[in-house]
């Protein structure tokens, strides 16, 4: 069993950085971000291979956001530049056994989330 826990959210100005991070207990392979705001679906955010050579990222976030891993820490990272408004939601950690993939259906484990806000 994979459990996850997320930490680093907060409130932020425009154009302000965050830095998230979901600690790991358990083996894990793949690892992603993923977010919600009320009303919408879990949205994509961005994944990592187990060796952290393989990286993808939602469109929305590419070139602010860069995902990242220590394994020997089993934690994951999130650090968030250049935050928008539309940043705004509530930023879930997610694990799974096999290769990266984009979409939430894929993932086996996740953490309890952390909001994020991002005032104009």
């Amino acid at each position: 069993q994979v459990q996850l826990v997320e930490s680093g959210g907060g409130l932020v100005q425009t154009g302000g950085s965050l830095r998230l991070s979901c600690a790991a207990s358990g083996r894990t392979f793949a690892m992603g971000w993923f977010r919600q705001t009320p009303g919408k679906e879990r949205e994509f955010v961005a994944a990592i291979s187990w060796t952290g050579s393989n990286t993808v990222y939602a469109d929305s976030v590419k070139g602010r956001f860069t995902i990242s891993r220590n394994n020997a820490e089993n934690t994951l990272y999130l650090q968030m530049n250049s935050l928008k408004p539309e940043d705004t939601a509530v930023y879930y950690c997610a694990a799974r056994r096999t290769v990266v993939a984009d979409y939430s259906d894929a993932y086996d484990y996740w953490g309890q989330g952390t909001q994020v806000t991002v005032s104009s």
